[in-house]
């Protein structure tokens, strides 16, 4: 019997659901419950097939327990080692480079010196820094973010220098980026699964949360939506993700990525409503299964995105042997003194 669990935090409607959903197919040899963990050893043989994560990004002691599941033979959604290493910095540089719209984005170093630094661990980063060349290339109002935050924690728009600088000093220790406002006409947020399935949402982010996927308004175009859904395919299958949402703010008719490193996105009831919950319900719990029934322990079963993938394929499989040293060549003996020695 195979199991597919599901880590979760504070939510309850969708891994409640989700489990129910699985069980209810009743697909020979697949079972569902929620992930139980009472102790966790080294390299031990992992008890679950598949586990969907929703939660180790707020809880390292997760994270660790998920690679190591992972290394013998767990198919984790999502990987937890390309989690570990993601942030949406990386993201908009890979998605410029893809072909994909994002708002223009800079880096901007922390406010104040991360623990055990100090003003010499920094010999390498040039102060004041080129703010000049920074606000005009992202102008204002621009909005103000982790580099690698989730949600909407410790975002600031920002309408002046003066602001900036203002709230920039409120940030302590994180290290933030600056990014030009999209002023947009239409708003979606897209599921995708499996890097194959993708659910477009009419979605407007000035309303409160309850009612942020109750959108009034004219039905999109089916150019626009493909364009939505192409964009959203591709960036997740770079990325490698198997659960994630993607946020496109359109302006002039043409889709920007705002938003695509959300890993355990919102998936509750109550605010994604009826139709949009039942669709990732049905839809992670047929992936889940797909992925318990293709799932062999002692193999790797994660899924790695085509930037890693076509990166790793640029190195050699085996490294070439090193050129041999030439022979040193024999060191003469020193002939013997006839001094006498000092006293």
């Amino acid at each position: 019997m195979k199991k597919i669990g599901i880590l979760f935090g504070q939510e309850r409607s969708f891994p409640q659901a989700f489990i129910d959903r699985v069980n209810q197919k009743a697909v020979k040899n697949i079972t569902a419950e929620f992930v139980k963990i009472d102790k966790v050893f080294q390299a031990e043989k992992p008890e679950y097939a598949v586990i969907i994560d929703r939660i180790s990004q707020d809880v390292p002691f997760y994270r660790a327990y998920l690679k190591n599941a992972a290394m013998g033979g767990t198919a984790v959604i999502n990987n937890p080692f390309w989690w570990s290493a993601d942030e949406k910095f990386f993201n908009n540089a890979l998605a410029e480079n893809i072909g994909v719209p994002v708002p223009k984005t800079v880096l901007i170093p922390s406010r104040e010196h991360p623990d055990d630094t100090n003003e010499h661990s920094f010999s390498n980063l040039v102060m004041p820094f080129d703010w000049e060349a920074i606000f005009n290339y992202v102008g204002f109002p621009a909005y103000m973010k982790p580099f690698d935050g989730g949600g909407w924690k410790e975002v600031y728009k920002l309408e002046s220098i003066e602001e900036f600088f203002e709230k920039h000093s409120e940030t302590k220790q994180t290290v933030m980026m600056l990014q030009e406002e999209i002023t947009f006409e239409e708003y979606f947020r897209c599921y995708c699964i499996g890097g194959k399935y993708v659910r477009i949402m009419q979605y407007e982010p000035r309303n409160p949360h309850h009612l942020r996927y109750v959108v009034d308004g004219p039905k999109p175009s089916e150019k626009l939506l493909k364009t939505i859904e192409d964009y959203t395919l591709k960036l997740n299958q770079y990325l490698g993700y198997d659960f994630n949402t993607v946020e496109f703010a359109v302006r002039n008719g043409v889709p920007i990525a705002i938003d695509f490193c959300n890993p355990a996105p919102d998936a509750a009831l109550e605010s994604v409503g009826a139709e949009n919950f039942e669709w990732v319900v049905e839809t992670a719990a047929n992936y889940a299964i797909e992925k318990a029934l293709a799932q062999e322990f002692g193999k790797n079963n994660l899924t790695w995105g085509n930037y890693i993938k076509t990166s790793a394929a640029a190195l050699p499989l085996v490294a070439k042997p090193a050129k041999a040293l030439p022979k040193a060549k024999p060191v003469a003996k020193p002939k013997p003194t006839t001094k006498k020695p000092i006293k």
